[in-house]
């Protein structure tokens, strides 16, 4: 009971204990804090970056890609077995988007996906980005009457009617001689046009967007200069059967862009933070890519924009646009013609929840060895490897740097038992000589570190967790205070600070803030409990 007492009695008449509580409490709260913030980034990092991409990717590294498919599909069915969820083919190749806007051409570096509509889904949560909530039920190519996210006001067949309507007028007031063109594509009250009607049903632009070759040609098809769309199936048909492609009421292949690339974000004079829009759905874009032979050739043509989509990862938002496999495989001739079978870049799988993916990843690679197919097998993670060894690297420093702080309070704490040793020599020395074992006496000193680390430990991982829980607010106030925002929503696409509180975290900070305030009081103890009775005694 003595030890207990003598304990309790250093620590509340040893102010300087009180630094030593305050130093592990805030290192113990900065460590909650720092890991909650972290591990928060991290999840929304993974959650975005494994949003778009699957699980596994099976690709081929040519321009050519992958022949036959539906063969390599079969075979991967086999080699996974049960824990397959889903597989879809897909077309990648990078391309130059063209578009006009008041009046100038605006040219961007894309990567073109071709994507089935129907399987895509199954592998990536893509769907759930796009803009428009019939296109996050599901996936179509298709030009909609209206029903946009707030953020994309007067887009869609309203939009696309008044745009060329107001077009057709200018031209026709426009001089002889002038060729200039200046429009507004903002979808503004100020252009005039017939009232907004629904896309017609059948028609060739309709038929293009669910998968079948399209039958609607760029006017700058060689074949087509007269403006009449062409069948490339049927070309011994009449032209006179052929409806005429009509911007009103038809669109070309449909195209779904990266919000990033259809749009600028600025901060305007009263501080508000908007997307400004190049292009919307409803505008028509030209993409040149390159096609699958050698050496391949530049090909364009034209699409119409359908949807965009937001993932909030700025590598995607401003490089990705989608438009249907079909089509892409067509324009840059990735199907034979004696056979017909279309050729593939990559084949996007998805997997049960739980299964291991580097186990499934090895598989696939013993089934086509590298010296045998050209082949790239990688997880998502492996795809994303740099990026989240970076980020996992980052946490792993902050975290050894900010213990240190603890460590400080460790050594404080190690100082102040020495000196309290040094000042009780005599208090010590009269323990002993009543029959106190060297053991009790130093249980005193490792009651009184335990006692610092768990004060210590304990606020600090309170104090650590109320702050995470409202680090918004905080961020807010500091906001209102210093006049500067903590995160810029010009370059950040998040509007809140992501924080995960891991209790296993929080628990291993708090043992670890202990074990370090104990093992600061050993040597402070030993010395006490080597003292001899008569030599403490004499002390002065």
């Amino acid at each position: 009971m003595y030890k207990l007492l003598l304990s309790w009695r250093y620590l509340r008449t040893r102010y300087i204990a009180l630094a030593s509580i305050i130093s592990v409490t805030l290192g113990v709260a900065t460590l909650i804090v720092v890991n909650s913030v972290m591990a928060g980034f991290r999840t929304e990092m993974h959650k975005r970056l494994h949003g778009i991409l699957s699980d596994l990717t099976f690709e081929s590294p040519g321009l050519e890609g992958i022949y036959d498919p539906e063969w390599h599909m079969q075979q991967i069915r086999e080699i996974i077995g049960s824990d397959l969820v889903g597989m879809t083919p897909t077309v990648r190749v990078p391309a130059m988007l063209n578009f006009q806007y008041r009046g100038r051409w605006v040219t961007q570096q894309v990567m073109l996906i071709g994507i089935d509509n129907e399987t895509y889904a199954q592998v990536s949560d893509f769907s759930q980005y796009l803009l428009h909530p019939e296109n996050q039920q599901k996936l179509q190519f298709l030009l909609r009457q209206n029903g946009y996210d707030p953020k994309l006001p007067g887009s869609g067949w309203g939009y696309r009617q008044n745009r060329v309507a107001f077009e057709r007028t200018y031209m026709r007031e426009l001089p002889s001689g002038d060729d200039s063109f200046n429009r507004d594509p903002t979808g503004s009250a100020e252009l005039t046009g017939p009232t907004p009607l629904p896309p017609i049903e059948g028609t060739s632009a309709t038929a293009a967007n669910q998968g079948a070759p399209s039958a609607v040609m760029p006017p700058e098809d060689p074949f087509n200069k007269g403006g009449v769309p062409r069948d490339p199936f049927n070309v011994a048909a009449p032209r006179e059967e052929i409806k005429k492609f009509d911007e009103m009421t038809d669109q070309y292949t449909g195209v779904i862009l990266g919000l990033a690339i259809a749009s600028t974000r600025y901060r305007d004079p009263d501080g508000s933070v908007q997307d400004y829009f190049l292009v919307r759905p409803g505008d028509d874009v030209q993409i040149t890519l390159p096609t699958a032979g050698t050496p391949p050739t530049a090909v364009s043509n034209t699409f119409t924009v359908v949807d965009l989509y937001e993932s909030k990862m700025s590598e995607y938002d401003s490089s990705f646009a989608f438009v249907p496999i079909s089509k892409l495989q067509d324009l840059r001739g990735m199907i034979d013609p004696l056979s017909g079978v279309a050729s593939v870049t990559s084949i996007q799988i998805k997997l049960k929840p739980g299964a291991d993916l580097n186990a499934v990843r090895d598989k696939l690679r013993a089934r086509f060895p590298a010296e045998q197919y050209p082949y790239r097998i990688q997880t998502w993670r492996d795809m994303q490897g740099p990026l989240l060894a970076a980020v996992q690297l980052e946490t792993t420093l902050l975290n050894i740097l900010l213990f240190l702080i603890i460590a400080v309070a460790g050594f404080g704490i190690l100082a102040t038992f020495f000196m309290i040793v040094v000042e009780k020599t005599r208090d010590i020395g009269i323990l002993k000589a009543l029959g106190a074992p060297s053991r009790g006496v130093m249980s005193i000193f490792l009651s009184y570190g335990l006692s610092l680390g768990i004060v210590g430990s304990g606020v600090g991982a309170v104090l650590g967790i109320v702050f995470v829980i409202y680090i918004n607010h905080i961020a807010k106030l500091l906001e209102m205070v210093t006049g500067h925002e903590v995160f810029d929503p010009t370059v950040y696409y998040f509007q809140e600070i992501p924080t995960i509180i891991d209790p296993v975290t929080v628990a291993w900070v708090a043992a670890g803030a202990v074990s370090i305030a104990v093992l600061a009081s050993v040597l402070p103890a030993l010395r006490a409990a080597r003292l001899h009775p008569v030599e403490a005694l004499r002390y002065e």
